[in-house]
């Protein structure tokens, strides 16, 4: 060989593993002894020496190779018999699964650089949320896949395509940007989507018990066993909902006038607010002055929780709730940062309103609502670079549940706020890791899922959206223990609880409804996320 005659297997690297010589995997074993940062190669596995590796962490499996001329940077996990071809560029944190075909000329680019007015693009910030690609995946030449990205197994992407968005499993997809031309199984993309939701509806169903006497504790109901936490009321709540949504009945083991019993003494007479403390009979008590506002504290969700749940069991509040407001309270609301706090605390005192049926202070608040929402955006909060517009959807979606949606009002700027929610929803960065998690969810597909009383605007895109998310979300059922809240988190919100699986079932429903496709599940929420107003005839 020449001394500058290009390796044979830096083109043909998958030759390597069956034909290579003792001299050739020597100097295989060379390349891959100067590879800097942490590097994990099994057996078999080569790297071309023509090839630019400058990763600070590269995890190679069994037969996988880089070809000749790649350019591969960052943090890179290939499985086994997975294959980067020549002169691709793969660089940021890259995920990528078993069995995977990288096309040549391709490039899996996880990152971004800010984009805002007023500041040079060479000195805007870098933004990273990773790639994320699944087992066998067929990527075709000149293929290009952006930051934030996740391509479902089984998928085929068709050369020069640019994929801008997740690609669900089982995918054929091509073009700029990338569109889901046919599932590979024969099927239109919703069309086994019936069968799945009906298939988890049964299973489910079938485990209730176990999962609720999971987080049974002897003695009152816990979130998530083993999670050392004060005692709480919400866990009760939860497992009240889940079983009524579920089998229709009370939690095994609980009767219906006990729960009722139990939920009832902990409304305090004097400002009908609820303390958060659990149910058991030594826990009961009155709210702390901490807790003594409707619009802010602890007490604000329980007023939800609670309220919902001894609807559910055909009971109420024992008291009226304290709903005295000013309309300079409103506005001292945290809307400019924390628009989600903000939000929350008008939900509370809708249903409030609600409860209390307060016709007089619920127009006062609708006026004040209507004079403070953004005609551009239809809601209301601000957006903030850090994260961009993740308060404000999430704050639209707890105001309007306790005021347009609990009062079966329309939306003043459907078509606004419908733009606003897609725009967060392309937001990678609020969706991946802790950030996946049911509130992030919830708080788009229930704007979506209430806007669409109004208007089809985007409706083609929200459909996407939301088949995707049921693709996600119906793998991640844990058999006897139901649904972490964040289950691709890295702290303890990613066990099983009763939290999340109460929110993951309602937002499967939400989501399986805007695909016209509940009737599949055989369950409809009657709790806080019930679809139905809770009062009806306001105007």
């Amino acid at each position: 060989m020449l001394p500058n005659e290009p390796l044979r297997l830096d083109f043909l690297p998958w030759e390597y593993a069956r034909k290579a010589s003792e001299a050739e995997r020597d100097r295989q074993a060379e390349r891959q002894a100067r590879l800097g940062g942490s590097v994990e190669l099994a057996p078999d596995v080569y790297v071309a020496e023509s090839a630019a590796v400058y990763c600070d962490e590269l995890r190679m499996g069994d037969r996988s190779y880089i070809a000749a001329h790649a350019y591969v940077t960052g943090r890179i996990a290939l499985g086994a018999d997975s294959t980067i071809n020549p002169f691709a560029a793969v660089r940021g944190v890259v995920t990528i699964g078993d069995g995977v075909r990288i096309g040549a000329h391709t490039s899996l680019l996880a990152f971004n650089h800010g984009t805002a007015p007023g500041e040079p693009i060479f000195k805007q910030p870098h933004t990273a949320v990773g790639i994320t690609i699944g087992d066998d995946v067929w990527i075709g030449s000149n293929v290009t896949i952006l930051d934030g990205v996740t391509v479902g197994p089984h998928t085929i992407i068709g050369a020069g395509a640019v994929v801008t968005k997740d690609i669900p499993a089982d995918s054929v997809a091509a073009g700029n940007p990338a569109r889901i031309l046919r599932s590979r199984t024969g099927a239109s993309m919703s069309g086994d989507i019936p069968t799945k939701l009906a298939d988890f509806a049964a299973k489910a169903r079938a485990q209730t018990d176990d999962v609720l006497a999971r987080c049974w504790d002897g003695s009152r109901f816990v979130d998530r066993p083993g999670i050392d936490r004060d005692p709480e009321i919400r866990p009760w709540c939860d497992a009240i909902e889940i079983a009524d949504l579920l089998v229709r009945r009370t939690p095994a083991g609980h009767t219906r006038d006990d729960l009722v019993r139990r939920l009832r003494a902990r409304q305090d007479p004097a400002t009908g607010l609820v303390s958060p403390g659990d149910l058991s009979d030594d826990g009961l008590g009155k709210p702390s002055d901490a807790e003594l506002s409707v619009l802010e504290g602890p007490a604000s969700y329980h007023v939800l929780c609670v309220g919902y749940a001894l609807r559910v069991l055909g009971s109420s509040f024992e008291h009226p709730i304290s709903t005295d407001f000013t309309l300079d309270e409103l506005d001292n609301l945290p809307w400019a940062r924390r628009a989600w706090s903000a939000g929350s605390g008008i939900d509370a005192l809708g249903t409030a309103l609600a409860v209390n049926r307060k016709p007089g202070e619920l127009e006062l608040l609708m006026g004040w609502l209507h004079t403070r929402v953004d005609p551009e955006t239809g809601a209301w909060g601000s957006p903030h670079p850090d994260d961009g517009l993740l308060q404000v959807v999430n704050g639209f979606y707890r105001l309007t549940r306790g005021t347009y949606a609990q009062f079966g009002l329309p939306l003043p700027y459907p078509e606004q706020a419908v733009s606003t929610v897609l725009a967060h929803s392309n937001d990678k960065r609020m969706f991946t890791g802790d950030n996946y998690n049911a509130c992030n969810i919830l708080d788009v597909i229930h704007p979506l899922w209430l806007a669409r009383k109004q208007t089809t605007y985007g409706e083609q895109e929200g459909r996407r959206w939301a088949e995707a998310q049921l693709r996600a979300i119906l793998p991640r059922w844990v058999d006897g223990a139901g649904f972490a809240f964040a289950p691709d988190g890295t702290d303890d919100r990613a066990i099983p609880g009763l939290q999340g699986t109460e929110m993951w079932l309602a937002i499967i429903w939400l989501l399986s409804d805007y695909l016209g496709a509940s009737d599949a599940l055989g369950y409809r929420p009657r709790g806080v996320h019930r679809p139905e107003p809770l009062v009806t005839g306001v105007h």
